[in-house]
């Protein structure tokens, strides 16, 4: 065992000896390799890196190269040959170093990818990750350890050179999602593997305004579309994670492995252009359904810590599994459960509809509608389902209620970015809450000390200014904003959101009209990009000791549609079996329903009204006659006996 171990060591050190099949590359991002002398070769116009590499890996003599976007060097040492050569270039702008690293097995292991593994010096994953604990005498040893790894997906590994501890973890940059996950630490060697084969069937990208990366990975001309572009990211030779399109000049599209998850080391990574933007995928999911005797079990696994729920759409309440910082989770639906609504279309197939949502309370446009099918011939089998964010359909919005006060008088409204009034609106599109004083000649400003947000049966709620005066996710809500520099009028900007047991949303906001102006509150957050940069937001939380006779309280209230709801029971999520669902909804039958709803009860107001009246005339004559009846008449006999 011990001759065994020594043999491996001796092949992980010695890159001249290492076979062809045992070569990997090592990659450093924000590095480059300052040395003229060892330069074998140097390649203008090389966008892509995966061709650079190529080169290197033909070329026996080459150790190492550097790479940015249009230009490869290749060298004849590498950085521990020569002590001292290997800079940091991160500003102002960064490259990529990658050396030959020789570890057993490498093209079985790790099969056409580009390169094995990034490394970055003095860092590690938080010890909660950490899934399993090894002895190797090298980094290159505790990577090949990741790369054998049976008992779980080994993503990342990170080897202690003061006690050759090798720690391997189902994690890595991109699934950590809380801050101090990855951090600095003195003489660790954090490697991210990217051999880890990604489902990419089901990833979602959120777009990332005003910036792009200085140095991609690849760069492809005469791309038609921005979803030819997005395939390229996701087909790629490694493991992608952003891509711009069209910004750098047209049908130019960069993808690249990097996102703002993996750059926090790097300084200023990116350019600050306004009118580009970067599409980086937030989440993965795998899924699979294994259909059995009595139930279907939705399995998922997902790229990154998840932090939310999966549930039945139908009955998010009662058919429900709330799921905390897991990578793998699943639901099962019974099929003689009234609350998971399985449905059966015909003998031996069953349907169902769950939501994968990412926020524990209310629906945004990272989440995922999936038709889940179960089909029955002489055994059971597993298909897997894919996603579809196709979105239609709009709903009018409900009657516009606007809470008036005297001197001033202030509205809130639901609008568009642009301050237009909204008539309709859908999870995702742009909106915004828009406070006004209604008086153009009022002396007043506005101040928002609070808002929150709730479903339509005020049994969920979420705060969206938080005490600090500043936007508690600045995902969902943004900073209170003058408008043209008015502080009589003032905007909130948000993408439209709904509650998974409601359409309806209702916004609650305390607003104080000051004099002569209000002071804002200064915030401090990190934005999309990580980097903490510093607003301000007219808004506040209430205080007890802050409490003004002058507040207000202004409602408004507004119907949201889903992208999960559909046109009509029979349509709902139509999906192949193992295919996509076209997510839907159409308000034709809805608003003929509505109508018809209408005139029916008109109609039996009336006949009810009828019936009354009817019933008071027949009452009124029977009185008249008995009192008709009761006027006394004369007896002569009754009169005589009284006489007598």
């Amino acid at each position: 065992m011990i001759f065994i171990l020594l043999v491996v060591i001796t092949l992980a050190g010695a890159q001249d000896d290492c076979d062809p099949e045992n070569v990997l590359f090592e990659l450093r991002t924000g590095y480059v390799l300052s040395a003229p002398g060892a330069v074998l070769d140097t390649k203008a116009d090389t966008l892509i890196l995966s061709h650079c590499i190529e080169a290197c890996r033909n070329d026996p003599s080459c150790k190492a190269l550097n790479f940015e976007t249009g230009l490869c060097v290749l060298f004849a040492n590498a950085s521990q040959d020569l002590p001292g050569k290997l800079r940091s270039s991160e500003f102002p702008v960064y490259t990529v170093y990658l050396e030959k690293v020789c570890v057993k097995n490498a093209a079985t292991l790790c099969g056409d990818r580009a390169w094995g593994f990034e490394l970055v010096t003095d860092h590690k994953l938080h010890d909660t990750f950490v899934s399993t604990r090894r002895k190797t005498a090298t980094k290159e040893l505790c990577f090949e350890s990741c790369l054998n790894e049976v008992q779980f997906t080994c993503r990342s590994a990170t080897w202690e050179a003061s006690t050759e501890s090798c720690l391997l973890s189902d994690n890595d940059r991109h699934s950590v999602t809380f801050r101090g996950g990855f951090s600095t630490s003195n003489g660790s060697f954090y490697m991210e593997s990217n051999c880890v084969d990604d489902n990419v069937k089901l990833c979602d990208f959120v777009k990332k305004e005003g910036r792009i990366l200085k140095t991609v990975d690849a760069v492809f001309e005469d791309i038609e579309s921005f979803e030819d572009c997005k395939k390229l990211c996701l087909d790629g030779n490694f493991r992608c994670h952003s891509f711009d399109y069209g910004d750098i000049a047209e049908k130019v599209c960069r993808i690249s492995h990097h996102s703002m998850n993996t750059l926090s080391h790097i300084k200023e990574p990116y350019l600050d252009v306004p009118s580009s933007s970067t599409y980086e995928i937030t989440s993965c999911f795998n899924v699979t359904i294994d259909c059995r005797a009595s139930e279907m079990i939705v399995k998922v696994k997902a790229s990154r810590n998840f932090n939310g729920k999966i549930y039945a759409r139908l009955n998010p309440n009662s058919c429900v599994n709330d799921v905390t910082r897991s990578l793998e989770f699943e639901l099962q639906l019974g099929y003689q459960d009234s609350s998971c609504s399985v449905s059966q279309e015909e003998p031996g197939k069953f349907v169902s509809e769950v939501v994968i949502q990412n926020h524990d309370q209310i629906v945004t446009t990272q989440d995922v509608g999936l038709s889940l099918r179960c089909s029955y011939t002489l055994k059971n089998y597993t298909v897997s389902s894919n996603l579809e964010l196709a979105i239609s359909g709009r709903i009018p919005a409900l009657k516009e209620e606007t809470a008036v006060v005297p001197a001033p008088t202030v509205r809130l409204r639901i609008t568009g970015r642009n301050g237009e009034q909204v008539a309709s609106a859908q999870v995702g599109d742009p909106l915004a809450l828009r406070f006004e004083i209604f008086e153009k000649n009022s002396p007043y400003e506005l101040f928002i000390r609070e808002l929150v947000a709730l479903d339509g049966t005020d049994s969920s709620e979420i705060t969206l200014i938080d005490e600090h005066g500043c936007p508690t996710d600045q995902e969902i809500m943004g900073p209170a904003l003058k408008v043209n520099g008015s502080g009589q009028v003032l905007t909130v900007p948000f993408d439209a959101f709904k509650f998974p047991t409601s359409d309806i949303v209702q916004f609650k906001a305390l607003v104080t009209p000051c004099l002569p102006s209000c002071q804002p509150a200064e915030c401090d957050m990190n934005d999309n990009f990580g980097l903490e940069r510093s607003f301000t937001s007219f808004g506040r939380r209430r205080r007890e000791a802050d409490i003004d006779q002058d507040e207000m309280l202004l409602i408004q209230t507004i119907r949201i549609s889903d992208k999960f709801e559909t046109e009509s029971k029979t349509d709902a999520f139509k999906a192949s079996e193992g295919g996509g669902t076209s997510i839907a909804k159409s308000l034709d039958n809805e608003t003929c329903s509505n109508i018809v709803s209408l005139f029916i009860a008109c109609g039996l107001f009336l006949v009810a009204q009828i019936v009354l009246i009817g019933a008071f005339v027949y009452i009124w004559g029977r009185q008249k006659q008995n009192k008709s009846d009761n006027v006394p008449s004369f007896n002569p006999y009754v009169n005589s006996a009284f006489q007598r």
